[in-house]
C-alpha cells in the first residue's frame, strides 16, 4: 500500500522533498500540499502531481487521509506545524533546526511520543556518502575510542537571504542553519549524546556593515550576497565548546560572514575531524582520509573518490535528499527504523541554545 504523503510549506527545500518522493514512485502517493502563499502550492500539484492544494494546514488534515507530511516552513513554524500533524495521527518529517530552542524540541519529541507517531528531522548529512563511509571505518575500530573532534562549516560570505536574517523566523543565524548539520553529524559518528557542558560565543559583527555588492564579494552558490541591514539580527558566526560526561570535546565553527578563508568539504558541506586512540578520521576533501598506523608507521589513505556536491555524473550513489525520503518511507512501512531519531535531534538543539546562552551570560551551561 502506498504511503500518503502531505507537505508543508513549499519553498525552496520542498522541492528537494517532492521530488525525492516522486522518485520512490507507486511507494507513495502524493496527496497534498499546503503553503501560506497559495500560489506556491497550486505550482506544487502542477510541477510534482500533488491531487490538492491548501493553503491551511489544519484544513488540509481535516479533508485529506495522510499517513505522513513533511514541515518544510520556516523554522519558527517548525514546532506548531509539527504538533499539529502529530496530534492529527499524522507521521512528520520535519526540517531541520528541530525547532528554535530546547522547549520546543521537547515538547515536539513528548507529543510524538503521547501519539505514538514517527518524528524524524531532516539532518541530511548523515546521508552523504562520506558520512557512510566514516560510520563503517568506526564501526569496525578502526579509530578506537574517540576522544576528540573538531567540526567546522565556514562560509567568508554567504548569507542564504530571505527569512534566514530575521530572528523570529530563524531562532539564530549559521549556528542553528548549518552548524546544526555539522554537529548533528559529528554527534552521529561520535555516538556520543551525553553532554556535561557547552560554552561558547556567537558574533554580529558584520551583517549590518557588509555589503557584498559593493565590496565585490559573492556568496557559496556564485551570487552577490544581499541581506537588509536593517532587519538583520541574528549572529554572522559562532564558535562552541562541547565537553562530553566521558571526557571527549567537541570544538564546533560555523559562520555565514567571516574575514577567514572558506572551511567547510570538497563538496560545499560541513566537515568533521574525529582523534581516537587507534586512528582519526576527516572528511574535509569530499571523501575520507584516515589517519592511522600500517606496519608500525604513521599513515594517511584516502577513502573514496573525491566528490564535488551531490551532482548527478559526479557523486556516487543516491543524493541524501533521495536516502533520507528512503529510509523515511521503508520506516513508515514497518520496514526499517529512523535514521535520525527525535531524542538525537532534541541533543542538538540543546546543545546550540546553550551556546547561545553561553554567549548571553558569559558562563558554561551545564547540562543535568
Amino acid at each position: 500500500m502506498a504511503i500518503r504523503i502531505g507537505i508543508v510549506g513549499c519553498g525552496a527545500i520542498a522541492n528537494l522533498h517532492a521530488a525525492s518522493y516522486q522518485k520512490l514512485g507507486d511507494r507513495v502517493e502524493l496527496v497534498a500540499c499546503c503553503d501560506v502563499e497559495k500560489e506556491r502550492a497550486d505550482a506544487f500539484v502542477e510541477r510534482y502531481g500533488f491531487k490538492k492544494s491548501y493553503s491551511d494546514e489544519k484544513q488540509m488534515l481535516e479533508e485529506c487521509e495522510l499517513d505522513a507530511v513533511s514541515v518544510c516552513t520556516w523554522n519558527s513554524q517548525h514546532k506548531p506545524c509539527t504538533m499539529l500533524a502529530l496530534d492529527a495521527g499524522v507521521n512528520v518529517l520535519c526540517e531541520k533546526p528541530m525547532a528554535m530552542n530546547t522547549a520546543e524540541a521537547l515538547e515536539m519529541e513528548e507529543c510524538a511520543r503521547r501519539n505514538g507517531k514517527l518524528l524524524m528531522i531532516g539532518f541530511v548529512r548523515r546521508h552523504g556518502n562520506d558520512a557512510a563511509t566514516a560510520l563503517d571505518f568506526i564501526n569496525k575500530g578502526y579509530l578506537g575510542d574517540i576522544y576528540c573532534a573538531k567540526v567546522s562549516y565556514l562560509r567568508r560570505a554567504g548569507f542564504p537571504g530571505n527569512w534566514f536574517g530575521d530572528k523570529s523566523y530563524s531562532g539564530g543565524g549559521p549556528l542553528i542553519d548549518i552548524g546544526t548539520h555539522a554537529l548533528d553529524l559529528t554527534l552521529f559518528l561520535m555516538n556520543n549524546y551525553d553532554v556535561d557542558y557547552v560554552c561558547g560565543t556567537s558574533f554580529e559583527k558584520l551583517g549590518h556593515t557588509l555589503d557584498a555588492k559593493h565590496q565585490g564579494q559573492v556568496n557559496y552558490r556564485g551570487e552577490f550576497d544581499t541581506w537588509n541591514n536593517e532587519t538583520y539580527d541574528v549572529e554572522d558566526s559562532a564558535v562552541g565548546f562541547i565537553k562530553m560526561k566521558n571526557g571527549a570535546t567537541i570544538v564546533l565553527r560555523a559562520a555565514w560572514a567571516i574575514n577567514m578563508a572558506e572551511d567547510y568539504a570538497a563538496n560545499g558541506e560541513a566537515y568533521t575531524m574525529l582523534a581516537g586512540t587507534e586512528g582519526g578520521l576527516d572528511t574535509k576533501e569530499g571523501r575520507v582520509r584516515l589517519n592511522h598506523v600500517v606496519a608500525e608507521y604513521p599513515t594517511i589513505s584516502w577513502v573514496g573518490n573525491k566528490v564535488r556536491g551531490f551532482i548527478p555524473g559526479f557523486s556516487q550513489g543516491p543524493a541524501p535528499k533521495s536516502k533520507e525520503a528512503e529510509i523515511w518511507v521503508k520506516a513508515l512501512k514497518g520496514e526499517g527504523e529512523l535514521f535520525v531519531t527525535a531524542d538525537q535531534a532534541y541533543v542538538v538543539t540543546r546543545i546550540l541554545d546553550a551556546i547561545y546562552e553561553s554567549n548571553r551570560t558569559g558562563k558554561p551551561v551545564y547540562f543535568d
